[in-house]
């Protein structure tokens, strides 16, 4: 018998203790409402944030576009207002001609006109090639001709210069045309 009674208090032991462990473990469903509430709003505001952002990048593209667009545009507005003194320098010339018969004046008026728009280009960054005396190099320089060499020295060397060549900030605008030493 006792082994009955103490088989009993052991299940109603355990028993209680389920009962508080059940207890224990039972979350309000009041919390469970609050925490599924908060992740929503957070959930809302991160995709609020996330809209915003994607907004925001979408404005910022499309104004780079827009500014590109003018400089494609207007970019070349500088350079070309500089070159309008220099073409009214050309026009005073013309006009001049009509009336001179001084060749001189008028060869050291054209002279004059031609330093201005160099410094002009060479304000801009634009450098003449230079091919006298060079060896040809076909970084520079377009063989149009080449020509028996008269010595050895002159072989591979640019012996004339047909067309000048250009480069803007280093960068090859226009080879320079020449006549090569063969």
């Amino acid at each position: 018998m006792k082994e009955k009674e103490e088989i009993k208090k052991k299940e109603e032991s355990a028993e209680e203790e389920s009962q508080s462990v059940d207890q224990t473990t039972e979350i309000p469903v009041e919390d469970e409402k609050t925490d599924l509430e908060k992740a929503n709003e957070k959930i809302a505001e991160l995709e609020d944030k996330y809209l915003r952002q994607v907004a925001e990048f979408d404005n910022y593209r499309r104004r780079v576009m827009k500014e590109k667009a003018e400089l494609i545009l207007n970019g070349g507005e500088k350079v070309l207002t500089e070159i309008l003194p220099i073409v009214d320098d050309l026009e005073r010339a013309e006009q001049q001609m009509e009336q001179m018969t001084d060749v001189d004046a008028v060869k050291k008026g054209v002279e004059l006109i031609i330093d201005k728009f160099i410094k002009f280009l060479n304000s801009q960054g634009v450098k003449e090639i230079d091919t006298k005396d060079q060896d040809f190099d076909v970084n520079y320089h377009e063989a149009i001709t080449m020509v028996p060499s008269q010595n050895d020295d002159q072989k591979g060397k640019v012996i004339d210069c047909v067309t000048k060549g250009y480069t803007l900030n280093d960068k090859v605008i226009r080879y320079a045309k020449v006549v090569v030493a063969n």
